[in-house]
């Protein structure tokens, strides 16, 4: 039987000690996921200019009643602090100055992905469910849609569904505001 090897996993605190001693730089792409450093994807055109499109559309839209995290950590646990591509945030005065949203603080989190839809829907949106993040889309790039997760529980979202190209979508706590999936996905 092959020896399973045994895994060193950091605290949150760990990770942010990296940064202060200069093992890790502030502009490095990695992100901490259930204790393990994990390299983030580099960011193709497309993811680019979705986030984009999808930050300037909270802002004009939203702007008064949230705060738009955009590729910014959020801390979940003591160990996870993922960067999510979008994160829309309950307004503080401080803007976070004080310490990374937390799961209360959420009120969506959005996942862009063209290379990297398997690994948000096999590893950051289970664990997104866990934390009790409230909803989560994931823009799928190539297959053109929207996955919306909403209802947490311990056994991931209860309520999941797929909008296309010519529907309409809306955020849980503002369901008087809408989008349509084309003017995400431009």
């Amino acid at each position: 039987m092959p020896q399973q090897l045994l895994k060193r996993l950091f605290t949150v605190k760990e990770y942010h000690l990296m940064v202060d001693a200069g093992i890790l730089k502030e502009d490095d792409r990695v992100e901490l996921i259930k204790g393990e450093i994990v390299q983030m994807s580099p960011i193709g055109r497309f993811h680019a200019a979705c986030v984009k499109r999808l930050a300037e559309l909270f802002i004009l839209r939203l702007a008064q009643l949230i705060t738009v995290g955009v590729q910014d950590p959020i801390e979940l646990d003591d160990n996870s602090e993922p960067q999510p591509d979008l994160a829309l945030l309950r307004r503080r005065g401080d803007f976070y100055q004080s310490g990374h949203p937390q799961p209360e603080d959420i009120l969506l989190i959005i996942e862009v992905a063209d290379t990297t839809v398997e690994s948000d829907r096999e590893v950051k949106i289970p664990l997104y469910a866990s934390s009790g993040i409230v909803e989560v889309w994931l823009v799928n790039i190539p297959a053109e849609c929207i996955e919306v997760y909403r209802q947490p529980s311990g056994n991931g979202y209860q309520n999941v569904q797929v909008f296309g190209r010519g529907q309409s979508i809306f955020v849980e706590a503002f369901p008087d505001v809408n989008f349509t999936v084309d003017e995400i996905l431009g």
